[in-house]
């Protein structure tokens, strides 16, 4: 007799008609990563809707109404301390009126509130692109406003002086910047620069004439 077959060995090389083995998909990975997509594109087009429902005239507004703010608070310190302390002291000739300040300001803040307002428009809103053109402007804001408390407030003539001309540089830094993105931006700031300009010399005036005085 011949000899036994050989037992089956799991090791035997398929048979030739068998089926290659293929890697099987996974299916359950496909569906999570294009649930994924569908739900960042559902977020994407809810955002665009809340921006789309947002009145068009509305960021115009919020820029142009922001620099007064500051004055609102400013007010307060000004309106206690002009008929008192600032009655006080001398004063140039020149010097116009306490009525005229208040509708300046008001006007020279609009102005340049509704130029950072074309910027951030023309540069696609708050990024990388409008950091500088609007970190200047919130500068120059944070020095225009901290003015009034020192000089009204504080009665710190001399460091009032040190203020708006700190003010007066960082606004022709805005200003400059400005004029390479929105020309009509940095147009709207000249007069706010004007005005600076003379403010200065009054405080400076003011601070010369009254130095030797306490409190000042």
């Amino acid at each position: 007799m011949g000899a036994p077959p050989a037992p089956f060995s799991a090791s035997r090389p398929p048979a030739p008609w068998a089926a290659p083995s293929l890697p099987f998909p996974q299916p359950f990975r496909f569906l999570r990563a294009a649930r994924s997509a569908e739900e960042a594109a559902a977020a994407a087009a809810a955002a665009d809707a809340e921006m789309e429902a947002l009145p068009s005239w509305a960021p115009a507004v919020a820029f142009t109404l922001l620099p007064n703010a500051g004055s609102i608070w400013g007010s307060r310190i000004v309106k206690k301390e002009l008929p008192t302390w600032y009655e006080s002291l001398e004063k140039p000739s020149w010097r116009p009126p306490n009525w005229v300040f208040p509708p300046v300001w008001g006007a020279l803040y609009s102005s340049m509130g509704y130029g950072s307002y074309l910027v951030w428009r023309e540069l696609g809103g708050f990024n990388e692109k409008s950091l500088v053109p609007l970190g200047l402007y919130a500068g120059n804001l944070a020095l225009n406003w901290s003015w009034v408390p020192i000089f009204f407030g504080k009665h710190q003539t001399g460091w009032g002086l040190v203020t708006i001309l700190l003010t007066t540089g960082a606004a022709t830094a805005t200003t400059t910047v400005w004029y390479h993105v929105n020309k009509t931006a940095a147009y709207l700031m000249y007069p706010y620069l004007a005005w600076l300009t003379f403010a200065s010399v009054l405080n400076y005036r003011i601070w010369k004439d009254n130095r030797d005085k306490k409190h000042l």
